[in-house]
Formats: structure tokens, C-alpha cells, sequence
């Protein structure tokens, strides 16, 4: 291991530019050498040697770099993104401030930043050969225990994690310092431009307190008035404190001044943010790759700003093990491509919004609010019953409809199934008119004799829509010699399940956002062997709609019986009966009395 020159630094002073510091190497540090001279200039020449650096965007449309180790995922990023680059950055692993400041020199220098190893593999060495580096950049740490074993022909910059060396190093200009809490690590590297660099530090958590308000045990206790605090040192402690400020610091030798890449514009980095991915992250940025945080999600059709920038097609690496490991990336990638938006944004139904529904068909109000007036006279009422729960909750809020698509019947009908199934077009113009108003719609059905997946398989030309999900009443599914309100129905899990297969699919195989797949319920025995239920399926939101009426306690005990033993995940709904509620509670009061706060609230 080669070390550039070392100068002493003053503890308090101004940074000195690069170029400058370069050339008094150059003319200072060079005797002896041969004729090709050394990373900072040649024997015969005071010009400074400019450090290439050659970016390239990845081959494949999609890259996944899913290492686990915080060390091999950067090596994986450099790897993608950086064809050659005679300097890098390797920062202290595990140690906040050091990642945080080597992510700032690597995104103003331009360069791949890498995480010291002590990994018997040495893949930091080789991603070191890989690139053809000339001079490290070590922040934090020992050079020799970042770099083992694989850096005795580099020149070596060495500097704590302090951004006053740091800045003398580098020659960059940093702003004052900003303190990053943990959860906020990944947003601030990825917010770092090259004209914009703040000197990132870690928050330091305040020590536990035992409850009596005393420190907890370990810690240091307060000082009494007799010693000297830590705070206040005393008169010899200052004095020398003085004397050690005054005297050089060791700061580390200086770069060579880095001739930066064409940024990559139309590369794009997916990350949840996960700490294994800060220096990926940093990389990404000093590369001129746009980088977009998921928000903690390991899905990316949940954020509305990816489902936006995807749509424009661009070359993408999902960095992460939690996301570009998570099941059926490429799939959700695809569908997120699409660009299409849910009402509400994303392409995720839950968490992140809460639904407010009307209940009916259209052209009878027998059967609830949604048929008691035209369509756009029920965009209007379902936008306005839906602005009542804007103040009340956090996450926005979106109308929606439930159309009853198949009416339980007091005939047999024609195909003897006790189920009047309604012509498919009559409910289109319903659907794109809701789509163009952002609102969510639901086909209910209610099968009689006949089975869900029979039903649902009439309305897949509507269920193709992107907005349109699908609600199965098992109190309207009978067995044969039954008859409604003679008995309340029943559906066993397979049947459910078998519909649960054949929805997910329609929507993977259309590239469609998430659906929302409600079941009604308002007994135990309405689905038997619910325990079963599969929710596997990413591709699908299920809901449990808890849809009984009369008295507040009575639906409060309903509410709590059928959330028990409830697989997961599911969501949940809530229904206000406006006439047989005793009383019908009001928004104020479905939200601070019902919990957990359902998803969906509809009105019938």
C-alpha cells in the first residue's frame, strides 16, 4: 500500500482546493520516481494527472442487486453502474458517520463508494482491480483494516469522519453540517447532488433513563457541583484541549483532481431504503442515476411517483435484498411499468387509503343509495359522503361504488339459479365515468344456486378495468331446494379460493393494479372453513366486509367475533345502514368508535 504524501492540517482553518493541494504534490512528492511517475504526476511535468472516471448504464433494461451484506451490495452497484474509475471512495461499514460522509465524497467526487471488509473473499478488492482504481479514499477507520490484502499498489487517502478533513481532502466546499436520524439515512444520500453538499452527520441516540428520571445502568452519572463536568473541563484541561487544537493534525494526503462522468440520466435506482443500501444508494447518485425511495414498501407498485417514472421506461436497478429479493419483483415491476394509477394514487389498494362506497344497481333505489339518483348525481352524492372523512383520517380518501351485478331472486328465472344477472354493458358506462372521476367500483354478486366463479367469469370484460374489483355475498349463495329469506346462505372456502386463483390471475396476466376482492360476512358460518382462505396472492387485496345491521353493540360484537382467528393479511369493512341502524352512527363516530379502523365504509 502506496501513501500519497502526507500534509500536515491545522485543526481550524480553510479548505484548500484541490487542484491546488495536487500540485504542490506534484512538485513536492515526486523526486525519485521513474519516469512515469506516480498517481499524482509525472517526473518530468508539473501538470496534474486527471483521474478518468467512465460511467455506464447497465446492458439489461432490469438489474436486481439482492446481496444482503451491506459490503457486496455495494460492490454489486459499483459493478452496474461504473465501467472504470481511477478513484474510489471505501468508507468504515457500520459506522453512520463514516457511510454518511463517504456517500458525500463519493457524490461530489463523482466516483463509487465501497465499504471496508475484512471478507476472506476480498470482493472489495477485486471490484478495486475491476475499475482499475489508482488512489483510495478511506473515511473512517484504519486504512489498513478497511483495505486488507488488496491495496499494495494504490495510493491511499486517509481521513477521519470529519468533514473539515474531509473537505481538505477533497477540496469540496460542504455546507454546515445536518444531522441525519437513522430512519432518514437513506432520503438524505439520496437527495445529494454534486452543487449541493451538506456535511451529513448521524443522530446520536440520548441515552435510557430509568423511570425514576437517574441514568440507566452503564451510564455515566451527572457530575456533582464539586467536579468538573465534561461540559465545563477544568482550567488544565482547557489548557491543553487549547494546546492540542493548536498543534498539526495528521489530515491524510490529497487527491488528484477527478474528471467526472456523463451522468446517467435515464437510469433509475429503486430502493426501500434499508440500511444495506446506503452506499449503493450513494454510488447510484455519484453516477447521475436518479434514485426513488419506496417508502419502506418491498413493492414498488406502492408508491405513485415509481409507477410514474417507470412509465417512461428507463433503465432500472432494484437495489436491496428486501425488495429486489422480494416475490414476484419482476411481475410487480411489469405491472408498474403499465403507469396506471388507482384512485388515491399507486397501484397498492392497503394501507394508504380508506374507501367510502355507495351500495345499490342503478335504476331502483330498492336496493340501496346508489340507484336513487342518475350517475352523475351518484358521483356527486359518493364524493360528497366521502369528503365528510377527509378531516377525520390521515390517508386519503376515496369514493367508490358497489354495484350489485347479480340480484338475488325470488324466481328461479330461466336458468333456474335465483339470480337475475345484469347485462355487463349496462354497468360500462358507469364504470369509465367513475374512472374519469376517480372513483373505485365494486361488482357485488349474489349468486343464488349457482356458484361465484361461475358469475364472476360474466363480468371479466369489466373486471379488465384497472378501478374494478369484485365482492362475493355468501348470504345470497344457496344450496340446491333453498330459497332466499328462508335461510341465510353459506360458501365453502374452495369455492372462494377458486375465485381467488382465477382473479389474480386475470389481473398478473393484464398488468392490472392490485384488485380489491371483498367478502361479505356477517356470521362465522357464512364461510366455512375461512381459516383456509388463501391470501397468498399479492395480486389481490381481501377484504371482509362485516355487513350486519341493527343495534351499535350488536355490529360492535359482530365487528370483534369475525376478526378472530382471521387469517392474514386481511382488510376490513364496515357498512352504515341509513334505515334499519339503530342509530346509524356518523362519520365522527364510525371512525373513533369502530377499531381497527375499517378500510372500507359503505352506506346502503
Amino acid at each position: 500500500m502506496r501513501r500519497i504524501a502526507v500534509l500536515p492540517r491545522p485543526a481550524r482553518g480553510p479548505a484548500v482546493p484541490a487542484l491546488a493541494l495536487v500540485t504542490a504534490l506534484v512538485l513536492a512528492g515526486c523526486t525519485g520516481s521513474d519516469d512515469d511517475g506516480a498517481a499524482g504526476g509525472s517526473g518530468d511535468s508539473d501538470e496534474p494527472v486527471v483521474a478518468e472516471v467512465v460511467a455506464t448504464a447497465p446492458d439489461a433494461a432490469r438489474t436486481l442487486v439482492s446481496d444482503t451484506d451491506p459490503v457486496a451490495a455495494a460492490v454489486s452497484t459499483s459493478r452496474a453502474l461504473y465501467g472504470s474509475s481511477d478513484v474510489a471512495v471505501v468508507a468504515s461499514s457500520g459506522d453512520a458517520d463514516a457511510e454518511l460522509l463517504g456517500a458525500v465524497a463519493a457524490v461530489g467526487l463523482g466516483v463509487p463508494l465501497l465499504l471496508g471488509s475484512d471478507d476472506p473473499a476480498d470482493v472489495l478488492g477485486a471490484e478495486l482491480d475491476r475499475l482499475g482504481v489508482q488512489t483510495v479514499l478511506t473515511v473512517g477507520g484504519d486504512a489498513d483494516a478497511l483495505l486488507p490484502g488488496g491495496a499494495d499498489d494504490l495510493d491511499v487517502v486517509t481521513v477521519p469522519a470529519e468533514a473539515e478533513a474531509l473537505e481538505q481532502a477533497t477540496g469540496l466546499d460542504l455546507a454546515e453540517a445536518t444531522t441525519v436520524p437513522d430512519a432518514e439515512r437513506a432520503a438524505a444520500v439520496a437527495g445529494l447532488a454534486p452543487d449541493t453538499l451538506p456535511a451529513l452527520t448521524a443522530e446520536v441516540p440520548p441515552a435510557p433513563a430509568s423511570p425514576s428520571g437517574t441514568p440507566a445502568e452503564g451510564t455515566e452519572p451527572e457530575p456533582s457541583e464539586s467536579e468538573p463536568s465534561e461540559s465545563e473541563p477544568s482550567e488544565s484541561e482547557a489548557s491543553e484541549s487549547e494546546a492540542s487544537e493548536s498543534e498539526p493534525v495528521e489530515a491524510t494526503g490529497e487527491l488528484p483532481e477527478v474528471q467526472r462522468a456523463e451522468p446517467l440520466e435515464d437510469v433509475v435506482v429503486l430502493s426501500s431504503g434499508g440500511a444495506q443500501s446506503l452506499a449503493g444508494i450513494a454510488t447510484a447518485r455519484a453516477a447521475g442515476a436518479e434514485v426513488l425511495l419506496t417508502g419502506g414498501l418491498t413493492d414498488p407498485r406502492g408508491s405513485a411517483a415509481v409507477v410514474e417514472r417507470l412509465a417512461a421506461e428507463p433503465t432500472v436497478v432494484v437495489l436491496g435484498a428486501d425488495l429486489a429479493g422480494a416475490p414476484g419483483i419482476d411481475w410487480k415491476l411489469d405491472t408498474a411499468a403499465t403507469g396506471t394509477q388507482l384512485p388515491g394514487g399507486g397501484q397498492l389498494l392497503f394501507p394508504g387509503r380508506l374507501m367510502v362506497a355507495l351500495y345499490g344497481t342503478p335504476g331502483t333505489g330498492a336496493l340501496g343509495l346508489l340507484g336513487e339518483q342518475d350517475l352523475p348525481g351518484a358521483i356527486q352524492r359518493a364524493q360528497e359522503y366521502a369528503a365528510q372523512y377527509d378531516p377525520l383520517v390521515e390517508t386519503p380518501v376515496v369514493p367508490a361504488f358497489e354495484i350489485i351485478a347479480t340480484v338475488a331472486s325470488a324466481e328461479a328465472g330461466p336458468d333456474g339459479n335465483y339470480s337475475t344477472e345484469i347485462d355487463p354493458e349496462t354497468f360500462r358506462p358507469w364504470i369509465e365515468a367513475a374512472a374519469e372521476a376517480g372513483v373505485y367500483v365494486v361488482l357485488d354478486l349474489q349468486p343464488g344456486r349457482t356458484d361465484f366463479l361461475t358469475q364472476a367469469r360474466q363480468y371479466q370484460s369489466l373486471l379488465e378495468y384497472p378501478h374494478v374489483g369484485l365482492a362475493l355475498d355468501p348470504e345470497w349463495r344457496l344450496e340446491p331446494g333453498e330459497v332466499h329469506l328462508r335461510q341465510i346462505g353459506q360458501v365453502g372456502v374452495d369455492e372462494v379460493n377458486q375465485v381467488v386463483t382465477w382473479l389474480a390471475d386475470l389481473t398478473r396476466e393484464n398488468d392490472l393494479p392490485q384488485k380489491l376482492l371483498i367478502l361479505h360476512q356477517f356470521q362465522v358460518r357464512m364461510i366455512i372453513d375461512r381459516e383456509r382462505l388463501d391470501t397468498s396472492r399479492d395480486e389481490l387485496a381481501i377484504m371482509v366486509h362485516v355487513d350486519g345491521q341493527g343495534s351499535q353493540p350488536a355490529k360492535q360484537d359482530t365487528w370483534a367475533v369475525l376478526q378472530r382467528n382471521a387469517p392474514a393479511p386481511l382488510y376490513w369493512g364496515w357498512k352504515n345502514f341509513i334505515d334499519e341502524d339503530v342509530p346509524m352512527i356518523s362519520p365522527e363516530e364510525t371512525i373513533r368508535t369502530v377499531q381497527p379502523t375499517p378500510e372500507l365504509i359503505t352506506y346502503q
